[in-house]
């Protein structure tokens, strides 16, 4: 299995989403104001939207989810302890091929950690 780098995937998305609002804007506006409202503070505090929407991304095997969620995670505060739980019930809900994208959550989050700054 090829080790990917997450931060380098974090700011690869970053540069191609910017080149995506550029390109169909309205989609994008109107998902910016999706995500923004979703994962802001409410009734869930913002740190435990991005716990879930990390365990979807994994069910999921989306790696591009993995990384942004991991970092947005630890940006709204989350500790490595909240996020290897969030695998843990990832991998319940997903079985065996969650466990490898679990696998990937868990090397995004050594690498972000390592980093120790994360990029906006």
């Amino acid at each position: 299995m090829e080790t990917v780098n997450h931060v380098e995937s974090y700011e690869k998305l970053r540069q191609l989403s910017a080149k995506l609002i550029a390109e169909i804007p309205q989609t994008m506006a109107g998902f910016g104001e999706l995500h923004a409202s979703a994962v802001s503070q409410g009734a869930l505090e913002t740190k435990t939207k991005e716990l879930i929407a990390l365990s979807i991304g994994i069910a999921v095997h989306c790696n591009g989810c993995i990384a942004f969620h991991v970092h947005d995670a630890l940006k709204a505060g989350a500790n490595r302890q909240e996020i290897l739980e969030t695998i843990g019930v990832a991998i319940l809900m997903g079985g065996g091929p969650s466990m490898v994208y679990g696998c990937e959550a868990l090397e995004a989050l050594d690498q972000f950690e390592k980093n120790q700054q994360l990029p906006l």
